[in-house]
């Protein structure tokens, strides 16, 4: 049987975020992934925005960490060369009836401490975007877009560069209380025992499971898992826009939006369908959503200009959800198991969040009453 300090399960955005943060606090960390690869999940199947921070309800964790989330993401891209650009993004309402919920928006970012948001009437939008329809508009200068798989590289680089390990194909299989640690059972081709006096439960889509399989965890603190499928459809022709586009957000997203990459070449979506059980196959049927959604705001847009892209699935912890559902992060104030923190419901904005979550990580980990 092996020891060590802390262990880290999934190798997403938000667990490499979490290990690297543990590993630079002087922890011995060891990061168990599943899969062959880092960030093979929702970390790989995202719009790849950092956000301002905009919709959120004030209060909430997620809120806190977003906007925090961003400063400190901004910085370590410039910092570690992770290709990014704060290309901006316009979110418009594209009918009178739309304004109220315009101004609502602009609200709430004040509350949420975003200030940085400007108003722009329909002709000075258009100046920025000729392309774009709409009656108004706002400005949120600070959101970006990210190389997802570089940041990723990044943070697992400067974690081992601070003496995490990393550990690919070892699925947990179950766990359970052990003195002051938590002893976990792992598969893949090296199965192996190991206790661990902390716990870090970042498993993103299998946090649940995870979570049920370890012995001691209240049943009932283990919130449910719904999944929302997003299906992206790509631009085949030019995109004549050069910042993101938002429409008003929708029950369980934020409409069906346009995003670049650092390329400029322009995607759609997501959508929202929920499902039963995870299926990353596009949804081509869906195409004429997608053509109806986007030419409320790009009436231009050709016949026969999308393409099925790829998609993504996300741990919705509430059906509809969408932005007023919080992180769930849970440590043994909560759930009594010492040493284990369990990161529930890490959907948008967690690429954003994911180094603030992990500084957050390291302060509940440093603050285990036995330590």
């Amino acid at each position: 049987m092996a020891e060590a300090d802390c262990i880290v399960i999934g190798a997403g955005v938000v667990g490499l975020a979490a290990a690297r943060e543990l590993a630079r606090a002087g922890r011995d960390v060891i990061v168990i992934e599943a899969e062959n690869a880092i960030g093979t999940g929702i970390s790989a199947r995202n719009s790849e925005v950092i956000h301002a921070g905009i919709y959120y309800p004030t209060g909430l964790v997620k809120t806190r960490l977003c906007v925090e989330g961003k400063e400190l993401l901004y910085a370590f891209c410039q910092d570690f060369h992770v290709p990014h650009r704060r290309c901006g993004k316009l979110i418009v309402a594209t009918s009178e009836s739309e304004i109220p919920k315009l101004e609502a928006i602009k609200a709430q970012a004040d509350a949420n401490g975003v200030h940085d948001l400007a108003w722009l009437r329909r002709e000075e939008a258009i100046d920025l975007e000729p392309a774009l329809s709409c009656v108004k508009a706002l400005l949120s200068p600070s959101t970006g877009i990210v190389d997802s798989h570089a940041l990723m590289l990044a943070l697992r680089g400067d974690a081992e560069a601070h003496g995490a390990t990393i550990a690919l194909d070892t699925p947990v299989v179950s766990g359970r209380v052990a003195g002051k640690g938590i002893l976990l059972e792992t598969g893949g081709h090296a199965p192996m025992s190991i206790v661990a006096r902390t716990v870090v439960n970042a498993a993103a889509l299998g946090a649940q499971a995870l979570a049920r399989n370890i012995a001691g965890m209240p049943p009932a603190l283990i919130p449910p898992l719904h999944l929302a499928k997003g299906n992206y459809f790509s631009l085949t022709t030019r995109s004549p826009f050069s910042r993101l586009i938002y429409p008003m957000p929708a029950a369980g997203g934020l409409g069906v939006h346009l995003t670049l990459d650092l390329a400029g070449r322009a995607r759609f979506g997501p959508d929202v369908e929920w499902i039963d059980r995870i299926d990353y196959r596009v949804d081509a049927g869906r195409a004429p959503h997608f053509y109806s959604a986007i030419r409320e705001y790009w009436p231009g847009l050709p016949d026969g200009a999308l393409a099925p892209d790829y998609c993504g699935v996300r741990p919705k912890i509430e059906r509809p959800g969408g932005s007023t559902t919080d992180f769930v992060i849970q440590d043994e104030t909560q759930h009594g198991v010492a040493g284990l923190i369990n990161l529930f419901g890490i959907e948008s904005p967690g690429l954003t969040s994911s180094l603030a979550i992990g500084k957050l990580v390291e302060r509940l980990a440093r603050q285990r009453p036995d330590l």
